[in-house]
Formats: structure tokens, sequence, C-alpha cells
């Protein structure tokens, strides 16, 4: 007799099922932990009809995803509960949270569900009165159960209950002592150990539950009122249950299949699926206090289905359906993560708003997705996959806390000796006298003191000198390719080349082009001696004035692309490089190029708008807008920068902020409108367009002006009613130049110095000398790679300017500005990541297709760059982690760093959350 094939096992092998898994996993444990914040949609895969193999089919998706879970030593990694019914009368709110308190990880202490527990126990008290009657118990018999419960069950809750008297004598009877003065004393004792604290229990339940208060603003105040449709009043929280029973009794007596009583189990299934996602709350981190809990995982539900007459399928779509309506109103972060399996019912996906069915790699997306979701993702899997073995689901890996009790008796001893010794100071202080520092963060000297001469840009001659040596490696890719080597081609979408010499100071086109020549030569230097490097030829191709055209140069690309197969083999385009500037022009191509699903890396576009235009094939290399803007918000609310009214040499934080935008202009307004987000202070914005173009995003503006001379005024207005404001800039270099030589003209408000704080913009013009004669002008500006002249400068960062230097003596003539530029390490490192997937693809298949490079690049790539350690994680589209950010002040005629954040080095010292904010600031 022939044996048996072994049943098939690992998660069915779908189309997209690899995304699926992987951005499943990071749902659950992302590398970051504000990532727990965002909201997932409540997933639903749909299994298909399975016949005879339906049970075999849910157990074998359930059994895959739990893997995620669980470790090898079979410990658990994440929160889980496995959510099945043995009857349709069943509330599986609450096996859901009696899943999760017990499949919680060593590390991570279960959460106290504060509110689940005393209106679960309510609950459960008024279904025991069914056959009893339909009169409601009372709010006391209610409120001395649930406190009863609690006392049974503390230790398994992990409840805070209060800690009174009651516990140490157990709240039993008086004791035994005859008389008046026997009730007396037992009246007392009774009062004490049995009526106050439950008392003090109800109360404290109230204002959590149902009234905003002091002790109630950690959490969303009086849902439980909200839930119910009932004013707050002064009624308490087992009052208002005894209300609820007094309405559901009269339908829970009814036979289970009739409607009224189906409608009322509906309405404890929500009442305490709202309890449950109100105390899943996103939790406080312990600071102070060591042990308390840090979550860093998100919570999981898994769901199956039932067969349509199976007993449970009524429970289990009940809980569907309240979680997805409760989850709309309530603070529901981290999540938890919910899904079902099986085959969904037309009346379910009625009720959960009839969803279209997606594939499994968009329903990965919207596990990452910031917004709430609107729906669910319906995924319908086929037939057959579940015919052969399928994919591997590996368990998550979040962060642990190990603290032991010998870390927080020393951190008691050393906080009680840390408070003596700080009690000390303060009295030795207001006895000798204040001792605050003014001391300026990076000097008090302005960019024109000691500046050189206006460095003399020849544009023409350097970008003809890039574009040359670009010439000449993609000819030595050639002479590859004739040996039979295997070569592809990268495009390069970069701007026009400005026309005349000062355009160019506000163009990073120069050194973009530089660093792209200087990987390309790397690269073939390195492939001449080792056959498994692909050479790569470079196709640099303009996309008009500020990207104009480039929407329309990436449809051309997608169009070439389309008929590739009649193309010689090194013409086949493996990804593309750009783009440097984030404006909707090259917002529109990223989203031509993603739909293509052509690997894109990134330059220095910053604005989190582009990462969202494209959410699966766009790698940028910079740091978002959202974390420059943080960085920045907390460096000029924190740190001695704005010189102090009368004052040139002492300088204090900034109180207020005076920004300027261009509205119309994508990485304007997207940046301001995030430093406002983040800076604590009032900020006036002005928006600013030479060209008189507006747009309806970012901040509402203050003032709108095309006129130089007029920002110029209005802004000197500003400062005179709040001198203690710095100016943060988000608009383009070049109207930069212009309102800065507006207030040298007017000349109402430089007898005081402005300091002004920028984005990475500013680095183009500002090293070029352009306002070496601006002696009122402290400028700050952001930067993507650290000078090598600074001591933390890695020697990777060395070794690149060392090569820089040598690539402008051999080519060009004249001082070159921009030797501390970031935007040519950056164009660098990302050739080198895209280069890297690339080599990655061929290793994989020697033809290196695209998907294959995508592959590479969802699979992590990390190296030692010329912009600090590159090191990406599993988020699609986004930055390396913790990429390297530096504030630089412009101090004569070179760069100075002020902050510098993220990995320049590899380790766990380089990690912004290590850092702290704003990072590791010079003083």
């Amino acid at each position: 007799m022939p044996t048996p094939p072994p049943a098939q096992q690992g998660f069915p092998d779908d189309e997209g099922a690899d995304d699926f898994v992987r951005l499943f996993r990071q749902a659950l444990a992302p590398a970051e932990r504000e990532s727990l914040a965002y909201t997932p949609p409540l997933v639903v895969l749909d299994i298909g009809d399975g016949g005879a193999e339906y049970d075999a089919r849910v157990r074998r998706v359930v059994d895959a995803l739990l893997r995620a879970s669980r470790n090898d030593q079979d410990r658990t990694t994440v929160p889980y509960a496995l959510v099945t019914a043995s009857k349709d009368s069943d509330l599986l709110s609450g096996t859901a949270t009696r899943g999760l308190f017990f499949g919680m990880p060593r590390n991570m202490t279960p959460d106290r569900l504060p509110g689940f527990w005393p209106l679960s126990d309510a609950v459960s008290s008024i279904r025991d009165l069914v056959g009893q009657g339909t009169k409601a118990p009372g709010s006391q018999a209610l409120r001395d159960h649930a406190y009863e419960q609690l006392r049974l069950n503390r230790r398994q809750r992990h409840e805070g209950g209060p800690q009174t008297v009651s516990w140490a004598f157990g709240g039993g009877d008086a004791p035994p002592v005859g008389g008046l003065r026997g009730w007396l004393l037992g009246s007392l004792w009774h009062g004490i150990t049995r009526t106050l604290p439950r008392r003090r229990w109800e109360l404290r339940k109230t204002r959590r539950l149902m009234r905003p208060g002091r002790l109630a603003r950690r959490r969303r105040p009086g849902w439980l009122g909200e839930a119910l449709g009932m004013a707050q009043g002064s009624a308490t929280v087992f009052e208002v249950m005894d209300e609820v029973a007094d309405r559901q009794l009269p339908r829970l007596v009814l036979p289970e299949d009739h409607p009224r009583h189906q409608e009322s189990l509906f309405a404890l299934e929500k009442l305490l699926t709202r309890a449950l996602l109100e105390d899943l709350a996103d939790p406080p981190v312990g600071r102070r206090l060591p042990r308390r809990r840090r979550r860093t995982a998100r919570p999981l539900l898994l769901v199956p289905i039932p067969r349509e007459d199976a007993p449970g399928v009524a429970a289990v779509e009940r809980f569907l359906r309240a979680f997805h309506e409760e989850r709309g109103h309530t603070a529901s972060r981290p999540g938890p993560l919910v899904v079902a399996i099986g085959r969904p019912s037309q009346r379910l996906l009625t009720t959960l708003g009839d969803p279209t069915a997606i594939g499994f790699g968009q329903a990965g997306q919207l596990l990452q997705q910031p917004q709430p979701p609107t729906g669910p993702a319906l995924v319908r899997l086929q037939d057959e996959p579940f015919e052969r073995d399928g994919i591997v689901v590996r368990h998550c890996l979040p962060r642990t806390f190990r603290i032991s009790g010998r870390t927080v008796a020393t951190t008691a001893v050393t906080g009680v000796s840390l408070f003596s010794v700080l009690l000390g100071v303060g009295a030795w202080q207001i006895l000798d006298g204040p001792d605050v520092s003014y001391e300026c963060v990076g000097g008090t000297q302005t960019v024109a003191e000691d500046a050189g001469a206006k460095i003399n840009v020849r544009a023409t001659e350097w970008y003809q000198s890039a574009r040359d040596r670009i010439d000449q490696q993609n000819k030595r890719v050639m002479d590859n390719y004739a040996q039979h080597r295997t070569v592809r081609t990268v495009v390069a979408f970069v701007s026009e080349p400005p026309v005349g010499v000062d355009a160019i100071r506000f163009d990073g086109l120069i050194p973009e082009l530089r660093g792209i020549a200087l990987w390309q030569q790397d690269l073939n230097d390195q492939a001449a001696n080792d056959p498994s490097l692909v050479p790569l030829l470079v196709d640099v191709r303009t996309t008009g004035e500020s990207f104009a055209n480039a929407e329309a140069k990436a449809k051309e690309l997608v169009g070439e692309i389309r008929g590739e197969a009649g193309q010689p083999a090194y013409e086949r385009v493996v990804g593309v490089l750009g783009f440097a500037q984030s404006r909707e022009s090259t917002q529109a191509a990223l989203k031509v190029l993603d739909q293509a699903r052509i690997p894109v890396i990134g330059t220095t576009a910053t604005a989190d708008e582009m990462q969202n235009a494209a959410r699966t094939s766009y790698w940028p290399l910079t740091p978002s807008n959202s974390t420059e803007a943080a960085i920045e918000a907390s460096f000029a609310s924190q740190e001695n920068i704005v010189a102090r009214q009368g004052s040139e040499t002492q300088c204090t934080p900034a109180q207020h902020a005076i920004v300027i935008e261009s509205s119309a202009d994508l990485y304007s307004r997207s940046l301001a409108g995030k430093f406002i987000d983040e800076f604590p202070g009032t900020e006036p914005v002005f928006d600013y367009s030479q060209e008189n173009q507006y747009g309806n995003g970012g901040p509402p503006a203050t003032m709108r002006t095309s006129s130089a001379d007029t920002l110029a005024k209005q802004l000197c207005k500003a400062l005179g009613s709040q001198p203690d404001s710095v100016v943060y800039w988000s608009a383009r270099a070049k109207d930069f130049s212009a309102f800065a030589n507006a207030l040298d003209r007017s000349g109402t408000c430089i007898n005081h110095d402005i300091t002004v704080l920028g984005g990475n913009e500013l680095t183009n013009v500002a090293q070029t000398g352009t306002f070496a004669n601006k002696d009122w002008l402290r400028l700050y500006y952001s930067a993507h790679r650290l000078p090598s002249t600074d001591i933390r400068a890695s020697t990777k960062t060395e070794h690149f300017v060392t090569e820089y230097t040598d690539f402008v003596k051999e080519t060009t003539t004249g001082k070159d500005p921009w030797r501390q530029d970031g935007h040519s390490a950056v164009s660098y490192d990302a050739f080198h990541v895209l280069s890297q997937a690339v080599i990655e693809a061929y290793q994989a298949d020697p033809t290196v297709s695209r998907a294959n490079v995508l592959q590479a690049l969802q699979d992590g790539i990390s190296f030692d760059g010329a912009t600090g350690y590159v090191s990406y994680g599993a988020d699609v589209n986004a930055p390396p982690v913790d990429k390297t950010l530096v504030l630089l002040r412009q101090v004569a005629d070179r760069p100075e760093v002020v902050v510098a954040c993220g990995a320049y080095q590899q380790g766990e010292d380089y990690r912004y959350q290590k850092q702290g904010v704003p990072c590791d600031a010079a003083g």
C-alpha cells in the first residue's frame, strides 16, 4: 500500500504572500515603537469552500500565523489569543481577553485591563440571572460580585486594586463579641473592611469610565456613558450597569434563536469589546519606574470562522462585527491586530460593509498605513496553494526589557542619593544665586565674520566635467559587456542644468552628479577583479527646470521598459536614482514608477508625501521631513540659539518661531507644517512665493506675498514684538537669497543678530559664500553627513571626502564650495544601495529582474557609507533606520556641527531613541 503524501504545512504560498507575511510580522513587532500607534484593519482571510478539507485549511493558516508569536522553544514572544467559540451564545471578547492575558511574553507585564474586568464580571452576573426572572439585581449586588471576583482573581489579573485593611483581614465577619458592644464593633468592622473599600473602588472605576477628570487624563474619559448613550450625571458605573440589566434581561430570557435575544448578546459583546479596546490604549513607558510595563509588540487575535452550520459561528460573527463597529469609536492604539480565517458568510460580509477583495500585497501595505482603516481587508485565497507546502512564518523578536529586582533596588537607592545631592545643590544655589548658562550653541559668530570672498562658481565647466566622467565610466561598462559580462542600466533623473552662474548656487545638481560618478567608478574598479559584481551603465535624463517634466519622463521610461524584450541586455533598466527635490511633479513621477514596479532609490527628496506616493518600490535614503522637523523644533526650543535682547554674546532658546513657507511647493509646506506641529511656541506663518503661486495645503498663512521687501518689512515687525524668535526657513534657497538681500537693503532690524534655522535646501547656497557679507545672520541648517573635519566622522566618510577632493582636482579648476556638502555623499550612497540590490538579485537569478531587485531591497541592505551607517529595515519605502541627520552652523567659510543625530556609526549608541532629542548637541 503506497505511503500517503505528508500533509501540507506553512502559510499558503498565494500571490503576494511573501509581502503579506513580512509586513504581518512587522506589524506585530515593528522596529520602532512609534509604529505601534498605527491602527491596522480587520483582516479576513477567505480560504474558500474547502469541502472536507475546510477545518484542515483553517487550522493550517492559524498554525502558520501563530508561529509568529512563539519562538523555537515554544515561548511566547508576542501577546496573542486564539479566539474560538464552542456555542453560539459565547461572548468572545472575554475569550480574547483571557487569551491575551495568559498569552503574554515573559518580558512583558500583562495589561491590567482596569475597565474590562469590572464590566465583564457585571455582565456575567447579569447573564447568571437568566431563568430567575427579569428583575435587575441592583447596583450594589453587581458591585459586590465584581469586587469579590477582583479579590479572587487579583493575582491572575494583575489588577491594581485598593490596598486597604479589607485585604489584610479578608473582609470577613467581625470578631465574636456579644451585646451592644459587639453590635457596634461589628458595624464598624463591617464598614471598614467591606463597605468603605467597595465604595472607594466603585468611585475610582466611575471616574475612569464615566467622568472626565484629572485622574482619567491618560485615557479617553467618559467613554462608557458615551457608548451606552447615557448622560454622565452622578450615576456610578454599577448603577449604569444595573440599567443595562433592566434593558437586557427581558430579552435574554427569550429563546436563543429569537432576534431580540441575539440583539441583546450583540449589545453586551459591543460593550465588552469597547472596554477591551479602551484598555489596550498605548501604555506609558516606565520612565522613573524601571519595572513598569513597556509594550513592544502588538496584541494578536486569531479568529477561526467555523463552517456555516457549525456551533459557534454566530458567536464569531458577532465578535467580528462588534470589533469592526467599536474600533472606529475608540482610541484603539496600539491595535490589536485581528485576523479572521475561514469562509465568511455573506451575512457577515454585509455587516462588515461588503469589503472589496484585494490581494495579499495590498493587504500587507494596509497593515503599515498610518491612517485609520476605512474597512476590513478581505483576501480570497486560491485553492491551488493549499495543495503544496507553503511559506514558513518566522517568529517575531520584539525588543525585550530585562530588569531585575536588584536593578530596581539600585535605582531606588541611586534616586534617593541623587535627590539628596540635588537638594544640597538647590540650597547652595538659593544662597549663592542662580547660575544660568547663556552660552550660544556654536558660538556667536555670524556668517560674515572671518569669511572669505564669495566663491566663483564655474557652472558649465563643472557640470560638463561630471557628465564626462560618467560617460568615461559607461565606456568601461561597455568594455565589460563586450567581454560577455552581465551589464545593466540605471536611470538617473535630474533637473535641467541651471542657466547662469548664480542659478547653479541654488541647485545641488553638480555635487549630485559627482557622487554618482564616484560610485560608478568604484563599482567598475571592484568589478574588474570580482565576476560576481554587475557593472552598471548610468543613463542621465534631465526632467526640465525644477523637475517640471518628471512625470512625462517617468511615463516615457515605463513605455520603453514595456518594449525591452527586443533590446540588448545592457539596456535593460534595473532601477532609478532620483529625485533630488520634493515637488508635485516628482511625486507624480514616483506614482508612475511605482505602478510599473520599478525600483527607485531616492536622493535628497525628504517630504513624507513622496514616500506615501510610492508604497512598494521607492526607497528614500535621507530622513523624512517629519524626523527632521521634530529634531529642529526640539533644537530651537531647548538650545541657546537666539541672541538675548541687549546682548550679542549671550543666547537663549527660541520662545517663538517665524515660519517662512512656499505653500505651492510640496517640500516647503510639508516641512513647515511638521515643524509647527512639533514646536511648542507660537508661529506666525508667512507664505512667500516670488512666482506669486500659492497652494491650498500647508499651515494657514498670516500673510502671503511675492515681494521680498514686503516679507522683510513684516518679519522685522514680528521680531520687534517678539525678539526671542527664530526664523524657520522652509522655502527654497533662491527665495532665501532674495529675502536676505531685502533685509540688507531695508536695514530696519539688522542692528541685532537674526537667527535663521533651515532645511538642507540651504546647504547648496550657504557653502558658496553667498552670505559672506551678512554680518547680522546666524545661520543653522540641516545636512545629511558629518563634515570630514568633525571628530565623529567615520573612516568611510573621510575616505569619501578624500576621493571627492581628488576627483575635483582632476576634473575642474577653481575653488570648490561643496567639499563638505552632503548632496554628493547622498547620491554616492544611493547608487551604492541600488548596485548592492542588483548584485544580490544577480546572485539569485542571472536575469537580474527588477522583481528580484525589489526583493533584495525588502530583505534589507546594510553598509557603512559616506553619509554614515546605512541600514534598511523591514519597512517598505522608509528611510534607513536612524539615518544620519546633522545640524550645521555656518561659520566663516566652513560649516560646524552643532547637533549630530542617528547612525553616523554603527552601534546601539547611535539610535535616535538612545540619543534623545536633540541628539548629540555640541555647545
